[in-house]
């Protein structure tokens, strides 16, 4: 990871930027992108009024990780979770590098679905540093109208076996929506090397399912959550639970009808309203659940309960949607880190991954 591009990827990288132009950014489409930085508009971190603040690039040609060396130009997501073993694994989603364009999702870049990285990083107050990636490991054809992407959405250990929620992607819309064929959970016995589909996990979107066609999990108190949005943003948001050991059993799942668990998924009610892409995690230093997402005016916003099911208090604003508007899907550092949280973010229109800390108290 420490090797910089090649001076030909590099040129070749430029050539492709031309073709493109410099994009404005898209509601939902990651194939509108420029990874390039400086060619799209970006050099450095954003410079922020308020107390939450960009402290390290992630990813990208200007991150000390050089992810353009598994070519991982650009990036989204950024979904992270203890692996079990004292390691962080983070899952990206839709990457953008060099190779076989694909034109018929009418984009010059060559897409992976979905790329892993290996972490030792705890303290992240001086960035986040991977050791090593698994780059592709669950592919998608990548055809408009079938799947055009297979994305994962949450991240978990349980046992030492882990587990990513995925969403396979029909078709992006527009104003941050998109089709889902289905969800499911992908497992991975060695360590986040290699991974399998769960067909006994898939449910399309369909018949209440379609209220957990994105995820977040949760792990407290010998269950598993598994939060659930519908595909898309501006959504309202669910939740479901099961004990640990049944993560992978969708018929053990209850689902809170806003009084009580049932075991039924179309008597889930909402527990939040207007969200997106969603991270949830306890908090020591508050002493309650955070939850992290995007409201409808694209401003990063958390809430806390005392309950993993809610109430859910109203959203505080992080990030207001002028001083960072493209930016999406705010994803919690896995481990305590006291009065800071830290938490990482994507930013359209650069189209990678950044860390960002805000003050709690």
């Amino acid at each position: 990871m420490k090797r910089s591009l090649s001076a030909l990827a590099r040129a070749c990288a430029i050539g492709v930027v031309l073709v493109v132009g410099v994009a404005g950014p898209a509601a939902a489409d990651p194939n509108n992108v420029n990874p390039i930085p400086g060619l799209n508009g970006w050099r450095g971190l954003p410079q922020l009024p308020g107390p939450t603040q960009a402290v390290f690039q992630v990813t990208g040609m200007d991150s000390p990780n050089r992810t353009q060396n598994v070519n991982m130009l650009g990036t989204d997501l950024g979904i992270m979770w203890d692996d079990g073993r004292g390691n962080m694994l983070t899952a990206f989603g839709d990457s953008a590098g060099l190779g076989v364009p694909n034109l018929l999702a009418g984009s010059v870049w060559a897409w992976s679905s979905n790329v892993l990285f290996r972490s030792s990083t705890k303290d992240p107050s001086n960035g986040i540093y991977f050791d090593s990636a698994v780059t592709n490991p669950l592919p998608s054809p990548k055809i408009p109208g079938i799947e055009i992407s297979f994305i994962p959405t949450a991240g978990i250990s349980v046992g030492g076996v882990q587990y990513m929620s995925m969403m396979s992607v029909q078709g992006w819309g527009d104003h941050g929506k998109w089709i889902t064929n289905f969800s499911t959970l992908a497992v991975s016995g060695d360590g986040g090397q290699t991974w399998a589909q769960l067909p006994n996990t898939r449910r399309a979107n369909v018949d209440g399912w379609q209220s957990f066609q994105q995820s977040a999990f949760l792990k407290t108190g010998g269950y598993i959550y598994r939060y659930g949005t519908p595909a898309g943003r501006a959504n309202p948001g669910f939740v479901s639970r099961t004990k640990e050991a049944d993560i992978a059993n969708l018929d053990t799942y209850e689902y809170w009808d806003g009084k009580e668990w049932k075991p039924d998924v179309k008597v889930a009610a909402p527990i939040v309203g207007d969200v997106a892409e969603l991270s949830v995690m306890w908090n020591e230093y508050l002493g309650q659940y955070v939850m992290l997402t995007t409201d409808p005016a694209n401003s990063v916003v958390m809430r806390t309960a005392s309950a993993p099911e809610g109430p859910w208090g109203p959203p505080r604003v992080l990030i207001d949607a002028p001083s960072l508007p493209t930016a999406y899907a705010p994803m919690i550092f896995p481990y305590q880190t006291g009065r800071d949280l830290y938490f990482l973010l994507t930013v359209h229109t650069q189209y990678n991954v950044i860390l960002m800390r805000t003050p709690l108290g």
